[in-house]
């Protein structure tokens, strides 16, 4: 019997060992940190043996094949010595998809990933497909292809988790845009670049690629690879090749069925959301989904959690939470859809980031600048040189009350921090909920 080992017992992790359980392997799960309750009774339930707190090395590198975990890096001690050993380290996804010949839609991108596969999977579902939402968001593929097996699986994909993919397909490859993100894993913009054009590999000429055809970096690496699937790129405006575009005021895509709707239709507001909107539309529309319910969808889309969402109007003040805007880009997209003058809140654990690209947005829409941080010294040597106001804190609640200080009524008060949570919170979501619970109690 081929022994299984999983690192990490989050939702990945757990998932992969119910599925390696079911496919009679011998399983064994190790977490360096405490196992949630949730995962432990999973893992009990189904006779899979476990260990937290630490990991047992001779229980782990007697291993067939190890499923690790996308947070835990390569430079890992205990993944360097299974390395080392010539022991093969998957992906979660990578595992699922052995056993399953379901369509694999997969979106990746540095932004957007989590509002695209959003509005795809809610265009599947109100088309009637059986469709299950996996990666980063939703339950984990591999528990989904054990114990609730879909036709379709609608599939967030981080860089992390594309690292160690080499045989999966995907059938309908979405890639939104390349930006630095993660620097301070990857090192190099190039080792973060290679991770995200893994989404093409294994790709036929039965599968399709949807890219964002203004994206340099996108431009520059499709020179590289010789892309079997067919490409269906889209643009803001059209151009050579894109067959998705918004033209005099409308929403366009030419193929493969054409069809069209006006884009103040669209549910979702700003520019990044065209882009978003346009990858997801022509996803449905190659897996045969109706005009009508595309466009509906599109009209009726709620949006994402902790995306640009709007909390509550405190004094004349809106609040808005974007915590899952945890690289550069993903701010400048949020500065650039606001329509007032912004107190901006930065801060937590720096990726490795470049301000200089905000630092325009920053000067032209910001009345004052909130920092929010366990160390907050790369944001003064990068933002107080522009002469707003700014506050110092180190807690959401120091924040809100900022906040509230420097909000002038008809103003906007953002959440678009820039940088990862975990300095001073569990996750992006609880920093996201600490921030709507504090502000809608002012």
């Amino acid at each position: 019997m081929k022994r299984i080992v999983v690192l990490g017992a989050g939702e990945s992790g757990a998932g992969a060992a119910v599925l390696a359980k079911k496919e009679g392997f011998d399983v064994f799960v190790s977490d360096m940190s405490k196992i949630t309750p949730h995962y432990q009774q999973m893992l009990d339930e189904r006779g899979i043996l476990w260990e937290e707190g630490g990991h047992t090395e001779s229980l782990i590198l007697n291993a067939d094949e190890i499923i690790k975990s996308p947070g835990i890096p390569d430079t890992a001690p205990l993944v360097a010595k299974a390395i080392a050993a010539g022991i093969p380290i998957i992906s979660e996804i990578e595992f699922a998809g052995r056993y399953t010949t379901s369509k694999m839609i997969c979106i990746t991108g540095s932004n957007g990933k989590t509002t695209t596969t959003s509005l795809i999977y809610h265009i599947f579902k109100s088309a009637g497909y059986d469709a299950g939402l996996a990666g980063n968001i939703g339950h984990s593929l591999a528990l989904q292809v054990a114990e609730e097996p879909h036709e379709y699986y609608i599939i967030e994909l981080s860089s992390f988790q594309l690292d160690n993919m080499y045989d999966f397909r995907a059938n309908i490859a979405v890639l939104l845009n390349i930006t630095p993100d993660h620097l301070d894993r990857y090192g190099e913009m190039q080792n973060y670049v290679d991770a995200k054009m893994r989404i093409v590999q294994n790709q036929t000429p039965q599968d399709a690629f949807i890219y964002w055809n203004d994206d340099p970096i996108i431009r520059r690496e499709l020179k590289k690879y010789d892309i079997k699937a067919v490409q269906y790129p889209f643009s803001e405006l059209k151009e050579k090749g894109s067959i998705g575009y918004i033209e005099a005021g409308k929403y366009v895509v030419e193929k493969p069925m054409p069809f069209n709707m006006e884009q103040e239709e669209l549910s979702l507001r700003g520019r990044h959301n065209i882009y978003n909107s346009l990858a997801a539309g022509i996803a449905g529309n190659i897996a045969g989904i109706k005009k009508e319910v595309i466009r509906r969808s599109l009209s009726d889309f709620p949006g994402v959690e902790h995306r640009l969402e709007h909390v509550c109007h405190v004094r004349g003040v809106e609040y808005i939470n974007d915590s899952k805007a945890t690289n550069v880009d993903a701010c400048w997209y949020a500065l650039d859809s606001m329509r007032t003058k912004v107190v901006l809140i930065l801060g937590g654990r720096d990726k490795g980031n470049d301000y200089d690209p905000i630092k325009p947005l920053v000067k032209e829409k910001c009345s004052a600048l909130v920092y929010l941080g366990a160390d907050n010294t790369k944001l003064h040597q990068n933002f107080d040189e522009l002469g707003i106001p700014v506050r110092d804190t180190h807690s959401m609640r120091e924040c809100i009350d900022a906040c509230y200080e420097l909000a002038r009524p008809g103003e906007t008060v953002l959440l678009s921090p820039c940088c990862a949570s975990f300095d001073l919170f569990k996750n992006m979501e609880d920093r996201g909920e600490q921030f709507k619970e504090m502000a809608r109690n002012l």
